[in-house]
């Protein structure tokens, strides 16, 4: 039998996080990127078809292909300026290609292949999962996350997936974060204003 983990993981993960607004200038190497995507690429998603796609992006000339997208978003431009590194979360429409080789214990692919829109809603579904995952597992590396909704996704698509068919669900910085620039923390719903039993 599973043991639950400490209290202490999960003040990290969950309970003491903090979204970051402003990043140190610490940098993050890109063998803790690819181990962190060896950590989230075992979480759960539909069928097993992973249809996440995620592009890091760190390098200047990188950021500057974002910031057009980002203008006129509040301070979301000033974030990705400073934070070492964007994740870009995208989905790829076209991920059941890859079911027979993935879920080789059943033929799905046709399911998918002929209904656009329920693929469209298992990238969007599972793509999100997939930065839900990413979220928390650099967390648990000891890095802080900030994630983004407020962006032009087309003008992300045309720079970044012009040559494929991946689309952008959204984005999440990555870093080391200013504690001395938190906020303060903002409520949460209570149990029983966001739950109930049947």
């Amino acid at each position: 039998m599973r043991k639950s983990l400490s209290k202490e993981v999960f003040n990290q993960l969950f309970t003491e996080a903090r979204s970051h607004h402003h990043w140190t200038k610490k940098p993050v190497r890109d063998e803790d990127l690819k181990s962190l995507y060896e950590i989230i690429k075992y979480g759960p998603t539909s069928g097993n078809l992973q249809p996440a796609r995620i592009v890091f992006v760190r390098s200047e000339e990188g950021k500057r292909k974002l910031y057009p997208a980002l203008e006129g978003m509040g301070s979301n431009l000033g974030q990705v300026q400073s934070a070492p590194v964007t994740a870009i979360i995208a989905q790829d429409p076209l991920f059941w290609k890859e079911a027979p080789r993935l879920f080789p214990r059943m033929d799905v692919k046709g399911m998918f292949e002929n209904d656009v829109a329920f693929a469209e809603s298992i990238a969007y579904r599972s793509s999100s999962l997939t930065g839900a995952y990413l979220m928390i597992a650099a967390r648990g590396m000891g890095l802080d996350v900030c994630p983004m909704s407020g962006f032009h996704n087309d003008i992300i698509d045309e720079t970044f997936f012009k040559e494929n068919s991946w689309k952008t669900n959204f984005i999440c910085t990555i870093g080391y974060g200013d504690d001395s620039r938190l906020y303060s923390r903002d409520p949460r719903l209570t149990f029983d204003k966001a739950c109930r039993f049947e």
